[in-house]
């Protein structure tokens, strides 16, 4: 069984977490986290934070050298301008990794709660302890870094039944999909 190299992005304007593990089967090992954080650029220059996050996600890449990657799906907060920020921070990091010429796979905070905690409400804490448990780290890791390794994480579960799927049946990504009520069609 090949090792696979992956890749985990927590998108975020302010910090952008990443995280590193191999997989080889069922286990899975440490290679590298943190943050990419905007903190020196000015609150008011959104294109030079975005500029900073694209830069830092194209480092790693090639630093680390994944054959894929994990990330966030972002979804709808309470105010509507801090989603859009936070969308276009996440897209500058699918730049960077899609610059990189790696293969992305996309999941929500709740998929990637229930593939490492066990359920989907786990909070920021639960995720660091599980994290820790299942890369048999020292200490916790920051909360954007447990969560990028909790994507890293997820998509090593996740993987190999995708590949499994998409060998026994012809799968392909939906070009469009339409929206009713929350629901899509």
């Amino acid at each position: 069984m090949a090792v696979m190299r992956i890749l985990g992005i927590d998108p975020g304007l302010q910090r952008t977490g990443f995280g590193v593990i191999e997989a080889q089967g069922a286990r899975l090992v440490y290679v590298a986290s943190g943050t990419i954080s905007t903190a020196d650029a000015p609150r008011g220059e959104l294109p030079r934070r975005l500029k900073i996050i694209f830069e830092g996600v194209c480092e790693v890449v090639e630093r680390y050298a994944p054959d894929c990657a994990a990330a966030e799906i972002v979804f709808v907060n309470v105010n509507p301008q801090s989603t859009l920020l936070l969308g276009q921070a996440r897209g500058a990091a699918l730049a960077g990794l899609v610059r990189g010429e790696l293969p992305v796979a996309e999941y929500t905070a709740l998929q990637m709660k229930k593939a490492v905690v066990g359920h989907g409400l786990a909070n920021k804490a639960q995720v660091q302890e599980m994290v820790r448990r299942l890369l048999k780290l020292p200490g916790l890791p920051g909360k954007d870094a447990a969560d990028a390794l909790g994507l890293a994480i997820a998509h090593a579960h996740a993987a190999a039944s995708l590949a499994t799927l998409a060998a026994a049946t012809p799968l392909a990504r939906r070009a469009h999909a339409q929206y009713r009520k929350g629901r899509v069609y």
